[in-house]
């Protein structure tokens, strides 16, 4: 089985300058709301995933599209909401829901107001977040959400397939099928397992084959 076989049924979206991204069934809907701009239904949406999944990544897409501003949530304040919704661009909120509330009411307010657009990105979906404030907790309740769900055993090949071509590194369709088969279904742990995989490999100066694997994984399993 070819590295090309294992990646069936799955495309690469370039990434205006950045690596491509991997589409596949746990992110196409999440990839179809990016899509769509400008003809979202909603002048807000979220766009939600677990660490590692490629947020960042989409909304660098969706940045570059749009032209809007990127907006830290964790130092989002009252006072510089005039300014951001004055200059006219379409927003997106990085770790939106560390944002103090009355200021992200505001943006809220302000976008729908001035018909622009907002893109809030976390890791939880908006229902989930401890959101005090009645008018912003029914106003998030309210938004489409764009989900990046966990990785399924397809994804997860072609994750790891990637991740070692990434590194310019020559594995075997039987290592990557045998790492697929017993590492925890997350992208952080793909990141970690290959990151790890490289770093033994050039430090004891082995290839990596399935020994190699093995010893990393019982390793990884031990932490």
């Amino acid at each position: 089985m070819s590295a090309a076989q294992l990646a069936f049924n799955l495309v690469w979206l370039p990434a205006l300058g950045r690596d491509d991204f991997l589409v596949a069934p746990p992110n196409r809907e999440a990839v179809a709301w990016i899509d769509l701009w400008p003809d979202w239904p909603t002048r807000v949406i979220a766009l939600t995933g677990p660490s590692g999944s490629g947020k960042t990544h989409l909304a660098a897409v969706w940045q570059a599209r749009s032209g809007a501003q990127i907006i830290d949530g964790r130092s989002l304040v009252a006072d510089d909401v005039a300014a951001w919704l004055e200059a006219g661009q379409p927003l997106l909120v990085d770790d939106a829901d560390s944002a103090a509330e009355e200021p992200l009411l505001h943006l809220y307010n302000g976008i729908t107001e001035r018909r622009s657009t907002l893109l809030l990105i976390a890791e939880r979906p908006p229902s989930h977040w401890q959101t005090l404030l009645p008018d912003l907790a029914s106003r998030l309740a309210a938004l489409p959400v764009a989900i990046i769900e966990p990785p399924d055993d397809a994804l997860i090949r072609a994750l790891l397939i990637k991740l070692f071509a990434d590194r310019r590194l020559t594995v075997s369709a039987e290592i990557v099928e045998y790492l697929a088969q017993r590492m925890e279904r997350s992208f952080d742990a793909a990141r970690q397992l290959v990151a790890r995989l490289d770093s033994e490999s050039l430090a004891s100066r082995r290839p990596i084959t399935l020994r190699l694997a093995r010893e990393i994984l019982h390793e990884l399993d031990k932490n």
